[in-house]
């Protein structure tokens, strides 16, 4: 009879490790958790990486707002920056019955053990724009055209440049890619890196410091790391592009362009150029075209001031809305729509919402206001200079 209860035991494991495997990668129709929907009043949770960046807060705010009004309990959490916070405030959601924990990962990979806690509870999880990593326990994922966001930058860069129109050059470039613990960052290199290159191979474009070991023509993809931004802080760049302008640029050499995946790490760089290269003047063709992303308030301000070229908006009101909508459907046991693409998270094939990014430079910096993605007071004053 004990042999008998063993197997039985045994294979109910079993049972429940296959489920769980398959709902990792499957496209879902209806909540976990019993097979009950989820009703009004539940909790949801909201983990977000940071307060000190002004995107999370961004996203935070307008997930909770829209939870809350169809009548759901949201508890909302900032990481500090910190992985082991994000993890306690994921187990504290799991604790307070979230029936859906949404995750925007400080680090993809460090999350993994909180979010299988969630979902061994019975909780759908769902990784918002970084993806989670080595984990079957992440049931859709929801960002923008992660490669776009980087195709947008090269093209600024290529386009003013003239590089398409023969441009022979050389031009002097600097390249930084961001947080080497953030999954995404990756693809956003890749994005700018796969038109980028061939213009090093023909020696159009070069990088004269040695940054990150150098980055020649035969920099690939894998490299990244060799060139990121730790915590995409500004602080970061701003010591790095320092070394770099120190040891390549201190005697009046020319700076082109700096491919700069974000705003943060653009002004570091825009820092460290007013510190060490005060001749390089905004608005003339002594000052480097400067790419970045996220929209930022600086970067409004920069880009009126002519300091930064673009940056790449991605709105985070319609990743709200398609988190928002997303939620609603697993709730309501419905299949998930608007699933437009796959991400491997090195375990499985996440199904995944892809939102498109779009460029934005002083042409057609008011679209901002135009997407209620800020307000034209507030416009006025970064603009103005009244800020």
């Amino acid at each position: 009879m004990q042999w008998k209860k063993t197997v039985a035991a045994l294979a109910g494991v079993a049972l429940t490790i296959g489920l769980g495997a398959c709902g990792g990668s499957r496209g879902g129709s209806s909540a976990q958790g019993g097979g009950t929907t989820i009703q009004k009043g539940d909790t949801i949770g909201v983990s977000m990486p940071t307060k000190s960046e002004e995107r999370w807060n961004k996203d935070g705010a307008n997930l909770k707002k829209k939870l809350e009004s169809a009548g759901y309990k949201v508890v909302l959490s900032f990481a500090d920056d910190k992985p082991a916070q994000q993890n306690a405030d994921i187990e504290n959601m799991v604790n307070k019955n979230a029936k859906i924990v949404v995750v925007a990962a400080k680090d993809g990979t460090a999350v993994g053990p909180a979010v299988e806690k969630a979902r061994d509870a019975g909780a759908k999880v769902i990784a918002y724009d970084r993806l989670i990593m080595n984990t079957k326990a992440v049931d859709y994922y929801a960002t923008f055209q992660l490669e776009q966001t980087g195709v947008l930058e090269a093209n600024y860069i290529i386009d003013k440049l003239g590089l398409k129109k023969g441009a022979k050059g050389p031009f002097n470039i600097e390249l930084f890619t961001g947080s080497p613990d953030d999954n995404n960052a990756k693809y956003f290199f890749k994005g700018a890196w796969d038109l980028l290159k061939p213009y090093f191979e023909s020696g159009v474009l070069v990088s004269p410091s040695n940054h990150g070991g150098g980055v020649k023509k035969d920099f690939g993809v894998k490299d990244w790391q060799r060139i990121s931004v730790q915590g995409w802080k500004a602080e970061q760049a701003q010591k790095d592009m320092e070394s770099i302008l120190d040891s390549t640029y201190a005697h009046g050499e020319r700076l082109h362009a700096v491919l700069s995946p974000y705003d943060g790490i653009s002004q570091g760089v825009i820092n460290a150029i007013q510190s060490k290269r005060p001749d390089m003047v905004p608005g003339s063709d002594t000052w480097p075209l400067i790419t970045g992303q996220d929209a930022m308030e600086l970067a409004v301000s920069n880009i009126a001031k002519d300091m930064q070229g673009e940056t790449v908006f991605k709105d985070v009101n319609k990743l709200a809305d398609a988190v928002y909508e997303m939620i609603i459907e697993i709730a309501q046991g419905k299949k998930v729509s608007g699933i437009n693409g796959k991400f491997n998270n090195d375990q499985i094939d996440v199904p995944s919402k892809l939102l498109d990014p779009q460029n934005i430079t002083k042409d057609n910096l008011d679209d901002l206001v135009k997407a209620d993605y800020i307000t034209q007071e507030r416009f006025d004053q970064l603009t103005k200079g009244n800020d």
